[in-house]
């Protein structure tokens, strides 16, 4: 400021000084020359005016609506609309027959054992949250004046609020499970014995392994009970041979009853909630393929049901846009009761917190001045306060 100050001093200086000379050597060459000077130094004069302007207004804040191309100086910041995700875990079972499943039922009374090789799917979970994503009607524009106190504000990449003048805490990502659950497959004739592996006929082998089978049981009644013969010196030694045992009976089972493996897959799914959303078709489901969109009729149709559960009468939309806005913008979610389910399975039932079921509230301007340090956290998810202290 001190430096306009002097440059205007020094314009009303320059200007006097060539009135003088115009006066004592009345030219038109002079006079011309001073009609140039005199325009130089008033451009001069119009910049640093318009500079006193950009200066003043820089210092100014307030929180605004924001609208596309109209922001100055400032930040933008979106508040969130809730989307519902649907964390669906299915299982790929893959069934390979044994080698002697045939004579299952013969010598180890097991029935239902199918003699083909089948893949199919099913269903192990469904879980479903809320999820924030930028609401294009809700954009606001923080811009910052010396006179305040919120010179920090955070946003997600999305450019949704999550904090002013402090950091949100790091959110720890969970540690993805190993969702490929397939058994060790054991070799059943590293444990066979000689007259088993000579043996040219399969139902004999089948006689001979099923024997083996129900000795290796013996072994391990007697090892529990304390009545075998060469009985192990320390609880160790016992867990050892035990194990040892269930590996052999293990090999042997997997001759008659096959080899059964599952593999987990996540897939995520999101549906936009509306005001009481009864059994919408999330997806659809195959026993053959999976998870499949909800417009393939080849899978059973699961479910989305969403029901407000806010009592509440609805806000006057056109008296919150009238109101000034005075203050930092976040949202009071709403609560849904969220169902999830197929024709002959409930999947998920609970409560989570909707957006668009709740309202706008302002947190006042006067809350960030340079006498009070406010710092407030926001929930990303769905804009509401979490947090909110002072020195």
């Amino acid at each position: 400021m001190e430096y306009i100050v002097n440059e205007t001093r020094q314009m009303k200086m320059e200007l006097n000084d060539f009135k003088r000379i115009c006066k004592n050597e009345p030219s038109y060459l002079l006079f011309t020359f001073y009609q140039f000077q005199e325009k130089e130094i008033m451009k001069r004069g119009l910049i640093i005016a318009a500079s006193i302007l950009t200066s003043l207004s820089s210092a100014a804040q307030d929180f605004s609506k924001y609208t596309l191309g109209t922001m100055g100086e400032g930040v933008v910041y979106y508040l969130p609309k809730t989307e519902i995700e649907l964390e669906v875990v299915a299982t790929k079972v893959t069934y390979t027959p044994g080698e002697l499943c045939q004579y299952a039922n013969r010598y180890l009374r097991m029935t239902n054992i199918s003699a083909q090789p089948e893949t199919y799917w099913e269903i192990k979970s469904i879980k479903a949250k809320a999820i924030g994503i930028p609401d294009p009607d809700n954009a606001y524009v923080v811009k910052l004046k010396d006179k305040s106190a919120a010179s920090q504000v955070e946003l997600t990449n999305d450019g949704i609020i999550k904090a002013i003048n402090t950091t949100s805490p790091i959110e720890k990502t969970p540690a993805t499970p190993i969702t490929n659950t397939a058994k060790k497959r054991i070799d059943p004739r590293s444990f066979m014995t000689e007259e088993i592996l000579s043996t040219a006929s399969t139902a004999k082998m089948a006689e001979l392994v099923a024997k083996e089978i129900y000795n290796i049981r013996e072994s391990k009644n007697s090892l529990t009970r304390g009545q075998a013969d060469y009985m192990p010196k320390d609880g160790a030694a016992l867990k050892l041979m035990l194990d040892n045992l269930d590996e052999q009976e293990q090999a042997m089972m997997q001759m008659f009853a096959g080899i059964t493996n599952r593999e987990d897959k996540t897939l995520t799914i999101r549906v936009t909630p509306t005001e009481d959303m009864k059994d919408k078709v999330a997806f659809r489901f195959s026993k053959k393929l999976g998870v499949v969109s909800d417009e393939n009729l080849a899978g059973e149709p699961i479910y989305l049901s969403v029901t407000n559960q806010e009592t509440l009468p609805p806000a006057d939309e056109k008296a919150k846009d009238k109101r000034k806005v005075d203050g930092v913008i976040y949202n009071i979610p709403g609560k849904a009761l969220v169902t999830v389910a197929s024709p002959t399975k409930r999947y998920f039932k609970g409560e989570l917190l909707i957006t668009q079921f709740g309202t706008t509230e302002v947190l006042v301007d006067n809350l960030f001045n340079k006498k009070i340090n406010t710092r407030v956290l926001f929930d990303p998810n769905n804009g509401k306060i979490v947090k909110i202290d002072k020195d």
